[in-house]
């Protein structure tokens, strides 16, 4: 009988693309993991054995060695094992601080406090920040700090399966502008600054923005990026001039004469002195140090250029 064929039936969904990035990530961690735990269980073990060769006898101080390179190197095997995982907590440690937070908030609120007081503080905490505009406007700009970290995540996955390799970045923090939000960006290998000033018009969309603006955030090391999110226009406002308010309004007018503007353009109607220049002496020809003549001197009959101006 033969085997069945690894593809999938007609009609059936595929999982997305998050499978294939997620596969990926699973093999690439876990031969990581087993280089780690050799690497160190080896160097741990080495050193390990040599230290202690110099107060035991060295068979004992070969199983010291093995007795600490072990565990040294099961450590080193699990925290690059469960990389992947810590770097999705990363992604949302500021969401999981904030629900923490929230939910403990609101236990503690309702444990010690009878309900209309636990409603009232509710609707104060909430109600305020809504009715304040400028307290609406923080908490919206500080929102969509938390969304455009994910949606910049977003980008960098499709971007390296569109290269079919490469990391995803380190999304370090970002900040509100006047404008929209600032996010720095540590990138991994597979992309850079180049690949991403070509791709800056699909980031603005992914981001829900109007543009998107990309440099170095260090001089030295060009995998440390900031990206300038734009969402709104600010200098629109109409600003008056201030030298207005500099005039004195009781200051008299100054008569000025009106020039006069020719209606023509015959040159000989514009009333212009003429200028003459002296006549520059001549001189007499020498000959070169080679023998040859230089060129000769223009004859009177060229044209003076008073004539010109």
């Amino acid at each position: 009988m033969s085997k069945s064929s690894p593809r999938r039936s007609f009609g059936r969904k595929s999982t997305g693309t998050v499978t294939v990035i997620e596969a990926k990530v699973h093999r690439s961690s876990a031969r990581n993991a087993r280089m780690a735990f050799i690497l160190t269980a080896v160097i741990i073990g080495v050193l390990a054995a040599v230290v202690a060769a110099a107060y035991v006898h060295p068979i004992i101080a070969l199983f010291i060695g093995a007795a600490v390179s072990v565990p040294c190197g099961a450590l080193a095997w699990l925290l690059v094992r469960i990389w992947p995982v810590l770097r999705r907590l990363w992604w949302w440690t500021p969401e999981i601080v904030l629900a923490v937070l929230l939910l403990t908030g609101w236990v503690q609120l309702a444990t010690h406090t009878p309900t209309p007081v636990t409603l009232a503080v509710v609707a104060v905490v909430l109600g305020v920040p809504a009715a304040v505009p400028a307290l609406r406007r923080q908490v919206v700009a500080w929102v969509w700090c938390l969304i455009v970290r994910h949606r910049l995540r977003v980008c960098f996955a499709q971007f390296i399966i569109a290269n079919q390799s490469g990391s995803l970045p380190l999304i370090l923090w970002a900040t509100p502008t006047p404008v929209g939000e600032r996010v720095w960006v540590y990138l991994r290998p597979g992309l850079s600054l180049a690949d991403l000033e070509g791709r800056l018009d699909k980031i603005a969309v992914t981001c829900h923005a109007s543009s998107v603006l990309v440099e170095r955030a260090s001089d030295g090391n060009a995998a440390y990026l900031r990206f300038d999110i734009k969402r709104r226009e600010v200098l629109t406002a109409t600003v008056t001039s201030p030298l207005a308010d500099v005039i004195d309004p009781d200051a008299p007018a100054t008569d000025r004469p009106t020039p006069v503007i020719p209606t023509a353009l015959d040159l000989p109607d514009v009333q212009a002195p003429t200028i003459t220049l002296p006549a520059q002496p001549r001189k007499q020809a020498a000959t070169s140090a080679n023998g040859s003549k230089p060129a000769p001197a223009p004859s009177s009959d060229a044209d003076d250029l008073s004539d010109w101006l």
